[in-house]
């Protein structure tokens, strides 16, 4: 199925996307109204905390609160969730709200459960009594799976696990989704309620606009801009790297066949990078410190932190496959999209780049 079909197929559809103030989200919510989709966003507000002088959160650059339906809202409220699921009546929900931090976890890890896990069952058990309703696509991590530190990536018939919070939360979430999937939208019954729900595994995003604490890049870019050398904590560590737009794509076009077939596609996909595109942090960095012209520098800390997953990769197999999912930027070119939107200095200069980066994004698709 040609992109173009399935760019046809957002343009005037109604779409309530949760964790719309993010960094994933804004990327999200922007793109989709570029297709001409009706967006409700439910979030949190954005945060700027660690956003730099000079700069403000993606969401608030990108000007989304006056372009879309946006609401100030919490996962964990059910009641304000359910309301707002059911007056909007979406056609398809995209759940990206969470906390997204392994090393918050480890500080907050009941809100981390709260937030992640029943957050999601406040999300699906309201999509229950959405009447036009025909697809679900949950956001999740590649750090769902039981994590062996194994050579070999992980499939989707993989356990679920987690050794940390973060990561057993979202392995939660999945397992819940998967309950509510077979109690309440079985795929064997698609013929009768219509609805797909399928979850999403990605792994570490990286692109302009993102600030967030504890994650490279945007630390990489606080430390430059303080003109002192980064620290990392575990610079062997690998990663599979990818930049937003990539599993963003995965999203829509899982979003797009699971209302064209629940039966078939009504499950958990992986969205990885392509084979050898799995770097250590440290070599990612050095990468970066290239593009940025020696601006940027890093070395290793002093104290590793609490425990974080060594080895770490995503098959894609089945999306490739079954979706017609395929990453359209090599690494280089994923380096490039990010050095160049965080070269930016003006506001305007940012905000033509990202859409300008979702126009070229597309166009390679095409090819």
């Amino acid at each position: 199925m040609s992109w173009e079909t399935q760019s046809a197929f957002w343009k005037g559809r109604r779409v309530f996307l949760t964790g719309h103030t993010g960094f994933k989200g804004s990327w999200l919510a922007h793109w989709l109204l570029m297709l001409g989709a009706e967006v409700r966003g439910f979030s949190l507000a954005p945060e700027s905390g660690q956003v730099p002088d000079g700069f403000k959160p993606l969401f608030e650059e990108l000007d989304l609160g006056a372009r879309l339906d946006h609401l100030i809202g919490d996962v964990r409220d059910e009641e304000t969730l359910k309301r707002s699921l059911r007056a909007f009546n979406p056609e398809v929900v995209l759940h990206l709200a969470a906390q997204p931090l392994v090393r918050a976890s480890y500080q907050n890890p009941v809100e981390t459960y709260a937030t992640n896990v029943m957050g999601t069952a406040h999300l699906l058990n309201a999509c229950r009594s959405v009447a036009d309703l025909r697809s679900i696509v949950v956001v999740s991590s590649d750090k769902c799976y039981e994590n062996r530190e194994q050579l070999w990536a992980y499939r989707e018939i993989d356990p679920m696990g987690g050794h940390d919070p973060y990561s057993s939360s979202k392995g939660c979430a999945e397992l819940v989704t998967s309950a509510f999937r077979a109690s309440y939208f079985p795929r064997e019954r698609a013929d009768e309620h219509g609805v797909s729900i399928s979850s999403a595994r990605a792994g570490n995003v990286i692109g302009g606009g993102d600030w967030s604490e504890d994650r490279l890049i945007p630390d990489a870019m606080r430390s430059m801009l303080a003109g002192s050398p980064l620290e990392i904590r575990n610079p062997r560590a690998v990663r599979p790297w990818q930049h937003v737009l990539e599993p963003l794509q995965g999203y829509l076009k899982l979003a797009y066949k699971g209302a064209e077939d629940p039966a078939l596609f009504s499950k958990g996909w992986n969205f990885g990078p392509v084979d050898g595109e799995a770097l250590p942090v440290g070599d990612l960095a050095d990468r970066l410190a290239a593009k940025m012209l020696g601006k940027f520098s890093w070395k290793t800390a002093a104290e590793s932190g609490p425990h974080e997953a060594q080895l770490l990769g995503l098959d894609s197999t089945a999306a490739r496959a079954l979706l017609d999912w395929k990453p359209a930027l090599s690494l280089q070119g994923m380096m490039d999209f990010t050095a160049s939107w965080y070269s930016c200095r003006s506001l305007e200069q940012r905000v033509e780049m990202v859409s300008g980066q979702i126009t070229e994004y597309t166009r390679r698709l095409k090819l």
